[in-house]
């Protein structure tokens, strides 16, 4: 029996909704279908049903499922390249309500509030007693952390309100969405005072549709955003990076046809350098139409025809100049539909492996990478803008490297469309990370659905090689399971790329390390993390190791390292010193030098970042000082280093 508990209309929504979202959604409402009033009425639960309004509003209800178009029906998913598409920015100075009790959603039973803060309500008279006011509190910027604009936020953890007011004016046989680069780490989002969805994960984009909701004039958007750690969330309760809270990447507002482009696929055809293959969908009501591919720099032209659903496959040979590192080509590509067009940069590329061998192209290469964590050059906080990106890849550059881990999560989508720019291959990661509950269905089912959204944005960059499942994860049957799972998963929804995670790897005597994690069997390329110098020994503890491996596969060492402060000097056996970290970089590089099936290094890490787990003082400071950069962009002794390697590497046509 439903008990309803308001005198209000209630949003009714239809749509099919999927497993995930059902557990998602708080109030049963979802992001992208119609919505329509519905008018109930209040009673007790004791009280004798009005049945005369109950038939009304049911056969209301029927007479609308009967006519209300199959498009709003839909689940809709992420929208690509947003950026071909008329956008409206809704980033600046939002205002915003710190609510550590999340009092603004619960009332004092603990109970969803049907009149909560997301209705942004003012005092009609004098005496109403309204507990909050979003105008007259202070102002966050979007995009932004807000731990690092405001001292007293630095270190917390729960829930903040965001508000944004924004006039539309409406047009005909448009369809409206609002769009979030990344929020962390649950959100609830509203539109005046009603509840699009809910999204989980602090590191994807995701999107709801408004154009039944929007208005003319005095919008009022608000947003739920709740970075609390938890046991069964992705990441789990333990990291070792700042756990930034709010909305750290973009919002703005999408324009489409009524019936438009909402996804792609456009890449080389697995295992081709000359036939190019995948699919576009569509969303809408005129789902049947002719879909044209143009690449008109190479005089390309096909047309091909959508099926039921909005989906056509496509398939065509084409003679393209390939990206590289070296020639990092981007072609304009437009896709042209009776009802849209959309245009995008893409690259086309293969990447395959053989035997120990990554291909690139059809050639052997060697990743000449770095980790990066997404955290602003000077300024500090997350990082989200194109600057940034732009910032931390030149480092990357005048290292030396052709490849770059964005660890441990997908950073912005800068980071990866300036690598297709700058010919810096990429590997793109989701946190499952450390101590995940591996025997939860709804932590596999958000884990899914991190790949699934980190691969629908970024799957036409010809930067990204490699989608990563998972870093330093225990083993178990339970994790086996769990992370075979997730690899099935990637591939249902791209074959073309390689497939890695950072494994375990152990000792089988004093001087043997041996790559066997069952998990390497699942994979296309074996990254292992090691701190041999640092965590493990002395640094000349190195050049007594061999490595081993069971699997004939490429191996990429995408982790090793140790801190040092900058500007803090000693001699070669001073931890936290730049001669410790210059000596043990040394004794790195002659070992991993032995490893015969070694096709790539990534170090620990490009520059010094935030974590709770480092208080160390006057060392330290809340900082993991791996990196080869400061925080404030001073060249450590070890930077010249792994410079000189890569530079050696590249003068030797790797």
């Amino acid at each position: 029996m439903v008990e309803i508990l308001s005198t209000e209309p209630i949003l009714i929504r239809f749509g099919v909704l999927s497993s995930k979202r059902r557990a998602l959604s708080r109030t049963g409402l979802n992001n992208s279908n119609t919505s329509v009033c519905v008018p109930f009425y209040s009673r007790r639960s004791d009280a004798p049903a009005p049945t005369s309004h109950i038939m009304k509003s049911l056969l209301l209800i029927i007479f609308l499922l009967a006519v209300i178009p199959s498009v709003h029906a839909q689940q809709l998913g992420l929208i690509t390249n947003t950026d071909g598409r008329k956008t409206i920015s809704l980033d600046g100075q939002w205002q915003a309500i710190i609510d550590p009790y999340e009092s603004g959603y619960y009332d004092y039973r603990y109970q969803p509030s049907t009149n909560g803060y997301f209705k942004d309500e003012k005092p009609k008279t004098k005496s109403d007693l309204i507990e909050y006011d979003f105008d007259k509190s202070p102002t966050l910027k979007v995009p932004g952390d807000w731990n690092t604009q405001s001292d007293q936020l630095l270190f917390y953890e729960g829930t903040v309100w965001y508000k944004k007011s924004f006039d539309y004016q409406r047009k005909p046989n448009t369809r409206l969405f609002v769009y979030f680069g990344a929020a962390n780490y649950a959100t609830d989002v509203y539109l005046n005072g009603e509840k699009l969805g809910q999204h989980e994960g602090g590191f994807t984009a995701f999107n709801f549709e408004i154009t039944t909701l929007v208005r003319d004039t005095g919008n009022f958007l608000i947003v739920k955003v709740d970075n609390k750690r938890r046991r069964d969330a992705v990441p789990t309760l333990m990291t070792d990076w700042w756990n930034y809270g709010g909305i750290t990447r973009e919002v703005k507002l999408v324009e489409t046809p009524a019936t438009f482009v909402q996804d792609y696929s456009i890449q080389l055809q697995k295992g081709s350098r000359d036939r190019i293959s995948g699919w576009v969908k569509l969303s809408g009501d005129k789902l049947n139409q002719q879909v044209t591919i143009r690449i008109p720099e190479a005089a390309i032209s096909r047309s091909f025809t959508t099926d039921a659903t909005g989906t056509a496959a496509i398939n065509f040979t084409a003679d393209l100049k390939l990206w590289s590192p070296e020639n990092p080509k981007l072609y304009d590509v437009a896709i042209d539909t009776e009802t849209d067009q959309v245009h995008d940069q893409i690259g086309f590329r293969s990447i395959e492996t053989r035997g120990t061998d990554i291909l690139l192209n059809g050639k052997p290469i060697f990743l000449r990478g770095i980790c990066i964590h997404e955290e602003a050059p000077f300024r500090g906080g997350r990082a989200y803008s194109r600057e940034d990106a732009q910032t931390l890849l030149r480092w990357a550059k005048e290292l030396g490297v052709n490849f770059v881990r964005l660890a441990h999560y997908p950073h912005n989508e800068w980071m990866v469309r300036e690598a297709d720019k700058m010919g810096i291959m990429v590997w793109s990661e989701i946190p499952v990370y450390w101590t995940i509950l591996w025997e939860n269905p709804a932590t596999l089912q958000n884990a899914r659905n991190q790949v699934t959204e980190m691969i629908a944005r970024d799957r036409n960059r010809a930067s990204v090689i490699i989608w990563s499942m998972a870093n330093e994860t225990p083993l178990s049957d339970a994790r086996l399971s769990f992370l075979r799972k997730l690899i099935e998963h990637a591939r249902s929804l791209d074959a073309g790329r390689l497939l890695s995670a950072a494994m375990e790897r152990h000792y089988t005597d004093d001087h043997t390390q041996m790559i066997d994690d069952p998990l390497g069997e699942y994979l296309d390329v074996l990254g292992c993390n090691e701190y041999v110098g640092w965590y493990d020994g002395l640094p000349d503890k190195a050049d007594r190791l061999e490595w081993k491996t069971k699997y004939q596969k490429p191996v990429v060492m995408s982790e090793f390292g140790g801190d040092a402060l900058y500007g803090h000097h000693g001699d070669a056996l001073t931890r936290w010193t730049e001669e410790y970290q210059e000596n043990l970089y040394r004794h790195q590089l002659d070992m991993l030098k032995r490893i015969s099936f070694l096709r790539g290094t990534a170090p620990w890490i490009l520059m010094d970042f935030r974590s709770p787990r480092r208080p160390l003082p006057y060392i330290q400071d809340f900082h993991n000082r791996k990196g080869l950069i400061s925080d404030r962009g001073e060249r450590k002794k070890a930077f010249y280093v792994m410079q000189q390697y890569y530079r050696e590497l590249e003068r030797l046509g790797k």
